[in-house]
């Protein structure tokens, strides 16, 4: 099935970032690991309970990162699903928890809210039919009934859709599904982070990474199989050049950057998030991969402490 698998992005404070997804928007913390390239920085997992592809969203917390810049080469905006019937209550809920948000608009036929998190993230809400017959997690302070469901997909701003759009179509599962103005909608088979749009904006200014942004996207393989087909695809067709299959204990990743500039992970499905920890106590307990479990001690004295009760 494919889809979104995660998002990764920037953020700033660990404490704020943990506040702002479990308490405002009411996600489940999924995982609380760390970095495994930088383990002296957090890496949290928010999403729906048992922590399916396609509801990921994480964050590496790196407090003192420079503000990120919005611009061609960069996601410019991660949209979650909601009921449409939700959008009034999560107006108001923004409101009352000081988020400042965009007035209601459409898009390609959908409501969508627009706001952006406390590291200048760009968020946005979509309404989507049926999307209420979906299980929600209810644990965070948001009711089951509005819970966010998952990712509706993200928009990225490139020089150039042709060649990204491509390697969407050809080797990541998706299909040209609409046009509206510059932006081009490609929808894949999951309901679950199913689509991307890309906001085709030639000649505009070239973003920059920092706090607020988008580290990668990750795109589904159901196992390594799958992966090792569009590795081999990329590489052929495409003239990209993927990393060597990293393990990430939850799943297995190889990572490219587009034509457009984004940096494109492909993960397996497996293992999942429960092979370290049950579901019912998910993201309670700090976890370390096998190869940085001797370090723990030391690990632990240099990471931010962190109040992680959500209620």
């Amino acid at each position: 099935m494919s889809g979104i698998h995660h998002v990764t992005a920037i953020a700033g404070k660990a404490q704020r970032n943990f506040d702002f997804y479990t308490r405002t928007l009411g996600l489940r913390f999924v995982k609380r690991t760390v970095n495994f390239d930088d383990p002296g920085t957090y890496h949290f997992y928010y999403g729906d309970e048992a922590g399916q592809p396609g509801t990921i969203l994480t964050f590496f917390p790196w407090e003192h990162a420079a503000p990120g810049r919005g611009g061609v080469g960069q996601t410019h905006q991660t949209a979650f699903r909601v009921p449409v019937s939700s959008l009034g209550w999560w107006t108001h809920r923004l409101t009352e928890k000081g988020v400042a948000y965009e007035p209601l608009e459409k898009r390609f036929g959908e409501s969508v809210l627009a706001f952006t998190d406390p590291d200048g993230m760009s968020l946005s809400l979509v309404g989507v039919p049926g999307a209420e017959t979906e299980a929600g997690w209810s644990q965070g302070g948001v009711p089951a009934e509005h819970a966010i469901r998952g990712f509706h997909g993200v928009t990225l701003l490139l020089d150039s859709a042709a060649k990204t759009g491509a390697i969407l179509t050809d080797v990541l599962g998706y299909k040209e599904a609409a046009r509206e103005g510059s932006i081009i909608r490609y929808k894949a088979t999951a309901a679950l982070g199913g689509y991307v749009d890309i906001y085709e904006a030639k000649g505009f200014m070239t973003g920059r990474q920092g706090r607020g942004s988008v580290h990668h996207i990750a795109f589904r393989a159901a196992d390594d199989a799958e992966q090792a087909a569009m590795a081999k695809k990329l590489i052929e067709k495409h003239g990209m050049h993927p990393t060597e299959q990293l393990d990430r204990n939850y799943f297995r990743s190889i990572y490219f950057r587009e034509p457009g500039g984004v940096l494109f992970e492909i993960a397996t499905d497996q293992p999942g998030f429960a092979v370290d920890e049950p579901v019912e106590t998910l993201g309670q307990q700090l976890k370390l991969p096998k190869f940085l479990e001797p370090h723990r001690a030391d690990i632990e004295k240099v990471l931010p402490s962190l109040e992680s009760e959500t209620v």
